[in-house]
């Protein structure tokens, strides 16, 4: 019976490009979102981009453009990314879509007449890189455990919701629902949250600091922050609260998040919801969500992705060397969904090659070129059935039912080895049969009929099984064995035990599905880039008249009147950005108390991501003789410290007017 399935991805946050990992989030989507058209369920698919905060307000002023210009330049480059990547998303919202902002203005009025928002005075550590306070219990050693920086103190007047007043449902709720959040280890880490107890949230931001965002419905002087805008999008892109699409969607809602964002998804939204089936009078029920999916992050040489460490995997670049299916694939193979995974190009080709090209690209090959060789392209009748042919059809049978349930509950990685697994049957199905020692006698024909029309429909059902990961790919597979376009709803008639593929269809010529890839080239590539990344400089030569030991001795000591020459400065980062052809290097502008800001490069890029500057106070040497690097005026040098854990800029424990002096 067919059901109405609603999947979302998070919307991306537009202070960085789409990377692998946004990528990775939304093919997850696709797939899932394929897999139930393909099993006859009405499909409503959501993504989209959020961009209000402090974040876009300063990216966009360092770039001398406004807000909304900014936002929408990035978000565009979202929208065009997806089809690029064959994602079927039904709705692409924004959180400056006019209908977004009008739902969330309704629903805050709603919670606060009800009583759950209220006005209060609030100090504690705020991230910048999170944009939000941290409580004690999420800092690690008085750090942000995401951005490795310190909060700073701050204490503001803001409205908060009463978050804590939902402790008890929420856990209860999670409790009778195993699967309200999936997979185990993530239901697990909320409840122990929960069982540390909830503070009130805050969720404004007063336009003395902030005007970019949705003005609060009940205090012109305020924007709401982050939770009632971002988080709202995923019933505002139905139509809330009376659109039709609501009520046929929502019941069925799926969110698919990254593990970083579980906290916001798993606490946040369902304790809001909670609230407003609350105001509205109505059981809680009626406003949570089905399940909450969440993913692992994608490492590259052993880390997270990240832009401060450089290792930022761009999703079109891969898709145009390997093309858009292998990469679809590699994701959705390589992951087990809830864990993380290592990237590599070399695992993406070694993948390539042994599912791709040998597996499958190989037996499709055969098959239709035994095919065309002996029986002139036309799909015959079956012959009398043998045991191996029995054995290939229950294996068959087998994977439909392990390819729905593991589907059904995202493990993705599962559900494409069941499909390998008869992808296998079928090579060795065809090395035991040996169709071209049957076709050398007369009296074998009906069993070569017999063979060849069971690998016919194999193929024809493999086609189907992969569509959803790969939908060219399938699409080309079923047009050259006469199949024709697979249709939603075509995996039942799998399930019912109906062949694809009629006796006296006529087939075409195979393609080459996946040419091999050289892995000597790609070695040599990784290779190459590997022993780049752990160059060092050499050290300097001592001079000839000069002892080794000497050379490596720490620096003299100097006195109070020398360190007195440095200048030492509190900074403010102004903007950060990138520059061109330069990994390890920003842009940073500074206000240094001074009449101008100034302009200093630091070699910070494989630390930091801009964003995570913007707002930071940094200590920098004031009177260094101004040095241009990749053609930017440099004056002056942000001071770091270097650990076994990386790099980490100096900044003041709490804020300093910038000018104050360091001494």
């Amino acid at each position: 019976m067919s059901q109405p399935f609603y999947i979302t991805t998070p919307i991306y946050y537009v202070n960085a490009e789409p990377h692998l990992g946004h990528a990775y989030s939304t093919i997850v989507a696709d797939v899932a979102a394929r897999f139930h058209r393909l099993t006859g369920d009405e499909v409503r698919f959501q993504t989209g981009t959020d961009e209000h905060g402090d974040k876009i307000a300063q990216a966009a002023e360092a770039r001398g453009v406004t807000p909304q210009q900014y936002a929408d330049q990035i978000s565009g480059l979202f929208r065009h990314l997806w089809p690029e990547l064959h994602i079927t998303n039904d709705k692409f919202i924004r959180t400056t879509d006019p209908d977004h902002k009008q739902v969330v203005q309704s629903i805050l009025q709603k919670v606060h007449d009800a009583g759950d928002i209220y006005f209060a005075k609030y100090g504690g550590h705020y991230c910048v890189g999170c944009e939000r306070f941290l409580t004690e219990h999420e800092m690690v050693d008085g750090k942000c455990p995401d951005h490795g920086t310190v909060p700073v103190y701050q204490e503001e007047e803001n409205y908060f919701f009463r978050m804590s007043n939902y402790t008890e449902q929420l856990k209860a709720h999670i409790e009778a629902h195993p699967d309200f959040i999936r997979p185990e280890r993530y239901k697990n880490e909320v409840l122990a949250m929960l069982e540390q107890g909830l503070e009130d949230l805050c969720i404004s931001r007063p336009k003395s600091r902030l005007t970019w965002g949705i003005d609060l419905p009940f205090d012109a002087g305020y924007v709401t922050y982050v939770w009632f805008d971002a988080l709202i999008n995923y019933l505002s892109g139905l139509g809330w609260p009376g659109g039709e699409n609501m009520a046929k969607f929502w019941p069925g809602a799926q969110h698919l998040i990254a593990k970083d964002i579980l906290k916001p998804h798993a606490i946040f939204w369902p304790t809001m919801l909670m609230s407003l089936a609350r105001a509205e009078g109505r059981p809680a029920q009626d406003y949570l969500y089905k399940h909450l999916n969440v993913h692992g992050y994608w490492n590259v040489d052993q880390a997270k992705m990240s832009k401060s460490l450089g290792n930022v995997v761009r999703p079109l670049e891969l898709a145009e060397i390997y093309g858009v299916e292998a990469f679809r694939y590699f994701l959705l193979r390589d992951m087990a969904f809830g864990l993380d995974s290592s990237f590599s190009e070399q695992a993406l080709v070694e993948r390539y090659n042994a599912d791709l090209a040998n597996d499958l690209g190989n037996l499709f090959s055969r098959v239709l070129t035994l095919l065309h060789k002996f029986r002139g392209g036309v799909v015959p009748e079956p012959g009398p059935e043998q045991a191996e042919d029995a054995d290939l059809a229950a294996l068959g049978a087998a994977v439909l039912r392990e390819y729905r349930r593991e589907n059904r509950t995202f493990a993705f990685h599962k559900a494409l080895a069941s499909v390998w697994s008869l992808i296998s049957a079928g090579n060795k199905y065809v090395v035991v049969s040996e169709p071209w020692a049957l076709a050398k006698d007369p009296a074998l024909a009906p069993r070569l009929d017999r063979v060849l029309h069971d690998l016919c429909q194999l193929l024809a059902r493999v086609a189907v099984l992969i569509w959803p990961v790969m939908p060219l790919t399938a699409e080309q597979m079923a047009g050259v064995l006469g199949l024709g376009r697979i249709e939603p709803g075509l995996l039942a008639r799998l399930e019912e035990g109906q062949a694809l593929l009629d006796p006296g269809s006529q087939t075409h010529q195979p393609p080459a599905l996946f040419p091999r890839i050289d892995t000597a080239k790609v070695q040599a590539k990784a290779a190459k880039a590997g022993q780049k990344a752990e160059a060092k400089p050499a050290p300097q030569a001592a001079k000839k008249d000069q002892a080794p030991e000497k050379a490596a001795e720490e620096p003299a000591e100097i006195g109070i009147e020398q360190f007195g020459q440095v200048k030492l400065k509190v900074a403010t980062v102004l903007s950060a950005e990138r520059i061109p052809k330069a990994d390890k290097i920003l842009k940073l502008t500074l206000d240094a108390g001074e009449e101008e800001p100034r302009t200093v490069v630091a070699g910070v890029a494989q630390h930091y991501d801009p964003e995570e500057l913007v707002g930071k106070q940094v200590v920098i040497v004031a009177n260094l003789k101004p040095a241009k690097l990749r053609g930017i005026t440099s004056q002056g040098m942000v001071l770091a410290a270097v650990g076994p854990d990386g790099l980490c800029v100096v900044s003041p424990s709490k804020p300093t007017p910038p000018g104050s002096q360091v001494r």
